[in-house]
């Protein structure tokens, strides 16, 4: 097995926490990215002591942000506060990364709601990178705009990580969002020192729908060795995280989805 590999949790979302690393450890997979909600419901304490005793280590806790106050359900949130606490717990639990989504479009105003993203930023980084934690921040697709995700580009995320320091802020790189860029390839290498983590997975066809139209590597059009070519011609060697959220996977047994996954990673990724 690559021990790049990384188990994104969503893709095996109806494990729990400790279902999960006790899988990923029975399957050899040393890496696992976990989700707030699945952390919160064990414990951020047992979570920690269950991962130390699987030898299962995470490249990423998701997630931070929601920066413009716009969320998916329109639930009202301080993402400052909330990334404030998702620091901590990602120190916590040893992650390196917090990955952030950064909130959909405030009032109407792009500019604006992109600039409250920024500011909130450099509010954080320092708070970050004092426990350790670098903070990262994806780009979604354009058709997440309004409610997820003013940024939508390596570019873009990268104009505000660059205002920072590396070891404080950089860029995460999913194949579901970037793939279609034009420019994905100069960005990727723009971003060289900047990129926080690489997820992988395919895209469905027809895409049935913008949130779970995600399928395992190999089952759509992208490319994925040469995108993780792109990312490691960068100088990123960190973990590979697959993150597939996908109703059909959700229904099946994790261990069963975890092994299809790890070959589909096998045969198209590494």
């Amino acid at each position: 097995m690559d021990p790049r590999f990384s188990l994104n949790q969503i893709t095996t979302k109806a494990w729990s926490l400790p279902e999960a690393v006790a899988g990923c450890a029975e399957a050899g997979v040393g890496w696992i990215g976990l989700w707030r909600d699945k952390v919160a419901e064990t414990g951020v304490d047992e979570a920690a002591r269950l991962l130390e005793a699987h030898g299962v280590r995470v490249s990423s806790l998701c997630r931070g942000g929601f920066f413009t106050g716009v969320t998916p359900d329109g639930s009202p949130v301080d993402g400052v506060a909330q990334t404030r606490e998702a620091v901590d717990e990602a120190a916590a639990l040893g992650a390196g990364v917090l990955v952030l989504v950064v909130g959909g479009i405030a009032g109407n105003d792009l500019a604006a709601s992109r600039q409250r993203v920024a500011d909130a930023v450099g509010e954080l980084a320092p708070y970050a990178g004092e426990r350790g934690v670098r903070l990262g921040l994806e780009p979604l697709h354009p058709m997440q705009c309004a409610d997820r995700s003013v940024l939508s580009t390596v570019d873009q995320a990268l104009a505000i990580a660059a205002e920072h320091p590396a070891a404080q802020v950089g860029v995460i790189v999913d194949e579901f969002h970037v793939w279609w860029d034009p420019r994905i390839e100069e960005s990727i290498a723009a971003a060289a020192g900047r990129i926080a983590g690489f997820h992988v997975c395919d895209v469905l066809v027809p895409l049935p729908d913008p949130l779970l139209g995600r399928a395992l590597p190999g089952d759509g059009p992208i490319d994925h060795r040469h995108l993780r070519a792109a990312v490691e011609a960068a100088g990123y060697t960190g973990p590979i995280e697959v993150e597939v959220f996908n109703a059909g996977l959700w229904a099946r047994p994790g261990a069963e989805v975890l092994a299809e996954t790890v070959a589909a990673f096998e045969r198209h990724v590494a």
